[in-house]
């Protein structure tokens, strides 16, 4: 039990960072398709 309740909090955090960096950079990515279409 001990076990189970350590690793998923980690899992949790891991997924969440990887979500938040791809997010972002898909978000980057779309800024410069506007910022160069725009010019």
């Amino acid at each position: 039990m001990s076990d189970m309740e350590e690793k998923f909090p980690r899992a949790l955090w891991v997924r969440l960072i990887i979500y938040i960096a791809v997010g972002h950079l898909f978000a980057a990515f779309i800024y410069l398709l506007f910022a160069v279409g725009a010019k």
